[in-house]
């Protein structure tokens, strides 16, 4: 047996709120049963992964990528020997609190908000959903584990468990390869466009770059006694996420990121100035604003732009 299987999580430390054993399923099973109902993870499929509101059926979205990671995420947790029940809780939590328009969103809101003394970060935000939002504000009450996962899958801090940092592992892999294939088919780059080191290390296919990841990632984390990668194999990736941020993340041909910005920033101003017609979730007039900004898919936030601020072409000679 590995060292890693010993560290396991096999029970959890409790909940905020303490509740009775379930009697069939174990805590985690019961997180993630949670959050699958929750109406956030259901507006994940209305969220910007990377192309905001494309045209085609196949480019992911913010709830593909999260099944895609997840899927990545057990698969290392199963093969170390680790709680996959407690790393499927994690993946299937850790975007809830993701703005409209992916990342362009999240920094146009911490952006509008630095004038208020304040920023915005989505796994901050992920963990306010699942602790404050969700159930008209009574909240899922998830395990400690689960919320740590949630909160640390990526910034500054490490999760407290394996399987928390196997959810922020698998995060970056399943990213920055979906990325790729989604930016192959947008037209964006080619496949000859990526840089010959990551891509000699990793694979040229996506399926191939996974495999290698996922692989790497098992063998080196039973080598070393914690989640990693090899550092050739760890060096490849994030070469290849710093040319995926120069040349699909920041192109102008990728999405259009000022307007979506614009209409965050712009939509946030409206309604901090209209508390009537904003959900009620905090006495704070910012953080109520901010739950409701955030918690808009890509096409709420459209409509409700295009209804405020562009005249109705019915009644604009009426």
């Amino acid at each position: 047996m590995s060292a890693l299987r010993e560290l396991a999580r096999t029970r959890s430390s409790g909940r905020l709120r303490p509740e009775p054993p379930d009697g069939l399923r174990n805590e985690f099973q019961r997180d993630r049963d949670r959050i699958i109902h929750a109406k956030a993870f259901r507006r994940l499929m209305h969220k910007t992964q990377v192309f905001i509101a494309p045209d085609g059926d196949h480019f992911r979205t913010r709830l593909t990528h999260t099944l895609e990671m997840m899927q990545i995420s057990r698969t290392v947790a199963r093969a170390l020997g680790l709680n996959e029940d407690l790393t499927e809780a994690i993946a299937l939590g850790h975007d809830l609190g993701h703005t409209p328009f992916g990342h362009v969103g999240e920094e146009a809101l911490s952006r509008v908000l630095s004038a208020h003394g304040r920023t915005f970060r989505h796994n901050e935000h992920s963990l306010r959903v699942v602790d404050r939002l969700e159930k008209n504000g009574a909240g899922l009450n998830l395990t400690m584990e689960v919320r740590d996962g949630i909160l640390h899958h990526t910034g500054p801090g490490e999760p407290s468990t394996l399987e928390g940092c196997i959810v922020r592992l698998a995060d970056r892999i399943a990213y920055v390869n979906h990325d790729v294939d989604d930016a192959i088919r947008a037209g964006i780059i080619s496949a000859g466009d990526l840089p010959e080191g990551p891509i000699r290390v990793l694979g040229e296919r996506m399926s191939r770059r996974i495999d290698t990841l996922v692989r790497d990632m098992v063998a080196e984390s039973e080598r070393r006694g914690e989640i990693s990668l090899s550092e050739p194999v760890h060096e490849a990736l994030m070469s290849l996420r710093s040319w995926l941020f120069d040349n699909v993340y920041r192109s102008p041909r990728s999405r259009e990121s000022e307007k979506a910005a614009g209409v965050i920033c712009t939509l946030f101003e409206y309604y901090l100035e209209h508390p009537g017609e904003r959900a009620r979730s905090d006495p704070d007039p910012v953080t109520e604003t901010v739950d409701f900004v955030a918690g808009m898919t890509d096409r709420y936030a459209l409509a409700a732009y295009r209804r405020i601020f562009l005249p109705r072409t019915d009644t604009i000679f009426s």
